[in-house]
């Protein structure tokens, strides 16, 4: 069986994609609020919207996902994910309450979108800020699969889970291939694998790129 014959017959077995845009509801405000915002935050509560998405999970299974996100973001957004599942990208955990819930900070490898943080240096350097907000902070960026796509710098990772992934060449499941890269472009958005230098951010697509 060809590979372009095994995707369609995998395909016939997905249940149809759903997307789906909602204003933050009390629960999750709150747990975005106690956890990823503050005030000072480059954007209000009110600009932030909770983006439902359907995904295909490393069992291979739908799965429904949400992400916290600039509301102009959103809905571009959705077509993005809607062109990952038609592509069976693996995705490992995109739970709201695995990035923003009291757990949050033991959770593993989860896919997220608004944080109000600085921009994280290089592993090439030390400190835990560059004084400049990251796009996370604006709800214009994602992250995916951070343990399959690490942040590298000068040829290491802050995260001993990623080492085995260092190596690009070997393609895996949840790692970002050109396929994924060309559905986040189609909205105009970047990817870290494309800074220049040796920084490069796997897992990071933003509406700037940076």
């Amino acid at each position: 069986m060809s590979r372009l014959a095994a995707v369609v017959l995998a395909g016939a077995a997905l249940a149809p994609f759903h997307s789906l845009i909602q204003p933050l509801s009390g629960p999750t405000r709150a747990e975005v609020k106690h956890n990823a915002w503050h005030r000072g935050c480059p954007v209000p509560l009110s600009q932030l919207r909770v983006l439902t998405v359907s995904y295909v999970g490393f069992d291979r299974q739908t799965h429904t996902g949400q992400l916290v996100v600039n509301r102009n973001a959103a809905a571009p957004l959705a077509r993005v994910f809607h062109q990952l599942y038609r592509l069976h990208f693996h995705i490992r955990d995109m739970v709201l309450n695995d990035s923003y819930g009291p757990a949050a900070a033991h959770a593993f490898d989860v896919s997220s979108g608004f944080s109000c943080r600085q921009a994280v240096p290089s592993p090439c350097v030390g400190g835990t800020g560059t004084g400049n907000w990251s796009e996370h902070a604006f709800g214009e960026a994602v992250d995916i699969n951070p343990v399959e796509n690490p942040y590298v710098g000068c040829g290491q990772t802050r995260d001993r889970a990623s080492r085995p992934y260092l190596n690009r060449r070997r393609h895996r499941p949840g790692m970002v291939d050109a396929a994924v890269v060309r559905a986040f472009r189609s909205i105009g958005w970047g990817w870290g694998g494309d800074w220049t230098g040796s920084t490069k951010d796997y897992m990071h697509f933003s509406a700037s790129g940076h």
